[in-house]
C-alpha cells in the first residue's frame, strides 16, 4: 500500500510558476507508475502527466505540454510536477496516483490504485 501526500498548491497570477511534490509515506514508489492529475468541477479526472515505473518517457495532456514537466526521484520516494506560465484555465484541484498498470493505460485515472487527497491550485489573470 502506498500513501500519497501532495504539497505545494496555492494561488498565483497567469504566467508564474508552481512545483507541486507528492511523497509516498511509509512506502515506496518503486515499481509503481506514476501520475498527476486534475479535476475541474463537475469533471472527471484528467492527465497531467504520467510515467511508467521503468521508462523517463513521460506522458503529458494536450493542455499542458510545454508548460508542465514531470520529474521523479526513487530515493527519496517522491514525484513533482513543475508548472510554468500558469493559466487561469489551469485551475482545478491537483492529484498524486500510483499504480501498478502493467498493460493499462497510463492516461486513465481509473487504472491507478493509490491517489493523494489533492491540493488546490488557483491562477487569476
Amino acid at each position: 500500500q502506498v500513501h500519497l501526500v501532495e504539497a505545494g498548491g496555492g494561488s498565483v497570477q497567469a504566467g508564474k510558476s508552481l512545483r507541486l511534490s507528492c511523497a509516498a509515506s511509509g512506502g515506496t514508489i518503486s515499481g509503481y507508475d506514476m501520475g498527476w492529475f486534475r479535476q475541474f468541477p463537475g469533471k472527471d479526472r484528467e492527465l497531467v502527466a504520467a510515467r511508467r515505473w521503468n521508462s523517463d518517457l513521460t506522458w503529458y495532456g494536450d493542455s499542458v505540454r510545454g508548460r508542465f514537466t514531470f520529474s521523479r526521484d526513487m530515493e527519496k520516494s517522491t514525484v513533482w510536477l513543475q508548472m510554468d506560465s500558469l493559466k487561469p484555465e489551469d485551475t482545478a484541484d491537483y492529484y498524486c496516483a500510483a499504480g501498478l498498470l502493467g498493460n493499462r493505460e497510463a492516461s486513465r485515472a481509473t487504472n491507478y490504485d493509490y491517489w493523494g487527497r489533492g491540493t488546490q491550485v488557483t491562477v487569476s489573470s
